[in-house]
């Protein structure tokens, strides 16, 4: 299936590197003018490099007002990827503050902050701070009145708990729960003259940079995988391109497993 987002902006956080950096270029090579956010400017210096077609922000998600800051400067977004997030491997019981503000900084709090503050066309909302990648631009699709799509990444450890990741496994469930607020409380029943579509894609384990060395840390995943193998980078980029599309026009608050199906259990 050819999808085409010709005419439309997109807006892809983490975009530096692992899904971020695919899922923009793909969405670049679709048509639409995509902008690449990441903390690294070295990272963007070499996607740009690489697309040149493609726009850069430098900015670390963790400051709050200079995100908010920077997505305003977009301009209108039609489409919205929250794909920024970070792990860490500690027990609970030894779990720091330090881990968890960082965790739920990145996974949770700049969804709501990038959200918000993306230009998505839209009136003045009452969203709170929450989902502030949510409200910027979901506002701004409200205020012209022509929607959008919206996709947040996800992991199967919303629902699947995973030793020793017990701050990053509750992140993710509150990402599953977001998606599914931010569905109902955006969608055109509420506003009528638009639609602002907003799933989650969760995938299993995926070898990125990020989690690169960690395969021995998830092989009882894997052995319970009836398809016998981890997802590649491109198996995720295509489930996110597909519900950014027109394609998925009535699809909204859904969590879409690239897990080779593992979830069955």
């Amino acid at each position: 299936m050819e999808v085409k987002l010709d005419g439309k902006r997109a807006l892809v956080t983490g975009a530096g590197k692992g899904f971020g950096r695919e899922i923009a270029k793909r969405i670049a090579e679709c048509g639409a003018e995509t902008f690449a956010l990441s903390r690294t400017q070295e990272d963007l210096d070499s996607l740009k490099s690489e697309v040149p077609n493609i726009n850069i922000i430098n900015v670390d998600l963790q400051d709050w007002d200079k995100t908010r800051e920077e997505v305003r400067k977009v301009g209108h977004i039609d489409l919205l990827v929250n794909n920024a997030g970070v792990i860490c491997r500690i027990p609970f019981i030894d779990t720091p503050k330090e881990e968890i503000d960082r965790l739920y900084d990145v996974n949770v709090k700049a969804v709501f902050n990038v959200s918000q503050a993306c230009p998505f066309a839209w009136f003045e909302y009452y969203l709170d701070s929450i989902l502030f990648l949510f409200e910027v631009i979901a506002k701004r699709m409200i205020e012209k009145g022509k929607g959008g799509s919206i996709v947040n990444i996800s992991s199967i450890a919303s629902r699947t708990v995973l030793p020793g990741a017990s701050a990053y496994c509750s992140t993710k469930g509150a990402v599953d729960n977001i998606t599914r607020c931010m569905a109902l409380e955006l969608g055109p029943h509420n506003y009528g003259v638009f639609s602002i579509r907003v799933n989650s894609v969760n995938p299993t384990f995926v070898i990125t940079n990020m989690t690169k060395g960690q395969e021995h840390t998830v092989s009882s995943i894997l052995e319970r995988t009836p398809m016998g193998r981890f997802p590649e980078i491109k198996d995720v980029v295509n489930a996110v391109v597909f519900l950014l599309s027109d394609e998925s026009g009535m699809i909204s608050g859904e969590s879409l497993r690239v897990d080779g199906g593992v979830g069955v259990y």
